[in-house]
């Protein structure tokens, strides 16, 4: 039973010290091809975390931290990895998960009330894209806070705010990655029964990296941005005797 053992645990190859340096679409493919068969088995651990369907936030901080290891080429252990970080952001993903989908059902609610009623008023369209604008930017940030929750340990608020932050200064990568889960779940649908497998094999892995992939640049620059220094008060001049 060593090769089963080996399958799960052994050290994920890496990238030989003088291969030239690659950046963009060309890093991402490359990364693919070396890890596709780690992203086949995180997808995998992934399905079997999230089971209980309350366990779903954890089971995607875990896979998240795992993809940041892939993006960052850092040597993976993918079960210990994967285990050790679903325990380890489990209560903290699991609140996040629930104000998160409280938010996103909401701006869905919002969606649909003004899509609704801007059939017959146009004056609800102006409500209607600024609605649309939120959810979108709602879903960067998403993407982003992720990223970063499990690149540092922050205080919560302090992680929103890098995670606006980010948005707003790189909001394209995101958006593309978004875009390149939409594109993998309409190839499933279109291809269905064909694609029958692919959620249960790496559609939900392989998305995550492309997450990962997308925002860690701008979660980079946002981590090794200072923290705004705390004004000193003067001390008060002793009272002249």
């Amino acid at each position: 039973m060593q090769w089963l053992r080996d399958m799960w645990t052994k050290e994920g190859p890496g990238i030989p010290k003088d291969a030239p340096a690659k950046t963009g679409l060309a890093l991402f493919i490359e990364t693919l091809a070396r890890e596709w068969w780690e992203m086949v088995k995180l997808n995998i651990l992934f399905l079997l975390a999230s089971l209980l369907v309350v366990t779903l936030p954890a089971a995607l901080a875990a896979m998240a931290r795992v993809s940041v290891a892939l993006v960052e080429d850092r040597n993976t252990y993918l079960l210990r990895d994967f285990t050790e970080a679903f325990l380890h952001y489990f209560w903290r993903a699991t609140a996040w998960g629930l104000a998160l989908a409280w938010a996103f059902a909401i701006c869905i609610y919002v969606i649909l009330t003004y899509g609704t009623g801007a059939r017959d008023n146009l004056i609800l369209a102006a409500p209607l894209a600024v609605a649309l604008v939120a959810t979108a930017f709602l879903a960067v940030t998403a993407c982003h806070f992720i990223v970063l929750m499990v690149m540092r340990d922050l205080p919560a608020l302090r992680l929103l705010r890098l995670a606006a932050l980010a948005s707003v200064v790189r909001p394209l990568p995101a958006i593309m990655a978004l875009a390149f889960n939409a594109a993998l779940w309409l190839a499933h649908i279109l291809f269905y029964p064909v694609s029958v497998f692919m959620p249960a094999t790496f559609n939900f892995s392989l998305g995550m990296f492309a997450v990962a992939f997308g925002v860690h640049r701008a979660a980079v620059m946002v981590l090794d941005q200072p923290e705004t220094p705390q004004p000193h008060r003067k001390p008060h001049a002793p009272n002249a005797s």
